[in-house]
Formats: structure tokens, C-alpha cells, sequence
């Protein structure tokens, strides 16, 4: 991929945010908190690995 194509589509994927966070909040903020869920939910499960790994 291109530099220029790359910067293109970073600036879509900001302008697409910026305008859900303006017209949707309450479901902004939903899917925030859904993807900061699932993140602490993953590393959860490696360090549960990880630790049944090494005990």
C-alpha cells in the first residue's frame, strides 16, 4: 500500500469517527467500552496462559 493511499484511508477512518461520535454518542461511547472490554478480556486470557504455563 501506498504512503498516499494509507494516508487516505487513515484520514476516512478519522473523519468516520468523528462524525459517529458526533451523531451517535451514546453508541460511540457503547462501542468504545465493548472494544476496551474485549482487550482486557484477551490479555486476561494470556496471562492466565501464561501462567498455567509456568506453574
Amino acid at each position: 500500500m501506498t504512503d498516499v493511499a494509507r494516508k487516505g484511508l487513515a484520514l476516512l477512518v478519522l473523519a468516520f469517527a468523528a462524525f459517529y461520535l458526533l451523531t451517535q454518542p451514546e453508541n460511540a461511547a457503547d462501542a468504545i467500552k465493548g472494544a476496551v472490554g474485549a482487550v482486557g478480556d484477551g490479555f486476561e486470557q494470556v496471562v492466565r496462559f501464561l501462567s498455567e504455563l509456568f506453574s
